[in-house]
């Protein structure tokens, strides 16, 4: 009975070779995982940039219209932020001040995110110097009219992975449709 008892003491403890292949077991799962949460991760942050984008236009939208006043979303790439922008009424024409009394009227893009404005209906593509068909909008804004009308624009939101949104403008409805993320 004692011998018994002595190996089922030993027999508790795991051997070598088993950790090993726990080891090894947990080393391929992460290999295969991690790869995917990075796609994750880079495609949460497209949809995050894209959402605060469409809330910010929303805004802008409504503002215009319960204001009758031109507004627009500024975006400056070079400091990877957006502002809600008025026009100003100090008689200057095309003068715009940002909004300051108004919440979420400017935020921060994520600088992993690059963004394109593009005049409705152009085409994309992965050169701007090379893109013959399509032109770049000349401003870095969306400006919303009024009478609840907006620019015809097509937003391109493209991370680094590949993975792309677009945010087409309905300039008669003013509001957004989005298709993606896609890889490019």
């Amino acid at each position: 009975m004692q011998s018994r008892n002595s190996s089922l003491k030993l027999r508790k403890a795991f051997t070598l070779i088993e950790l090993a292949v726990v080891a090894a077991l947990i080393a391929v799962m992460a290999a295969m995982i991690i790869p995917e949460m990075k796609g994750t991760f880079d495609d949460a942050l497209l949809r995050s940039t894209g959402r605060d984008l469409i809330n910010s236009f929303s805004l802008a939208s409504s503002r215009a219209v319960s204001f009758n006043q031109l507004c627009r979303v500024h975006l400056d790439k070079q400091n990877s932020r957006f502002v809600l922008e008025r026009e100003s009424r100090s008689g200057a024409s095309g003068g715009f001040v940002p909004l300051t009394d108004v919440p979420g009227a400017e935020g921060r893009l994520d600088p992993r995110i690059s963004i394109k404005i593009r005049q409705s209906g152009d085409d994309y593509s992965d050169s701007q110097e090379d893109n013959s068909t399509g032109q770049e909008a000349s401003a870095d804004a969306v400006a919303f009219y009024p009478d609840g009308t907006a620019d015809a624009v097509d937003i391109q939101l493209l991370d680094r992975s590949g993975y792309e949104m677009t945010l087409f403008m309905n300039p008669v409805t003013s509001r957004v449709h989005v298709t993606g993320p896609e890889r490019k």
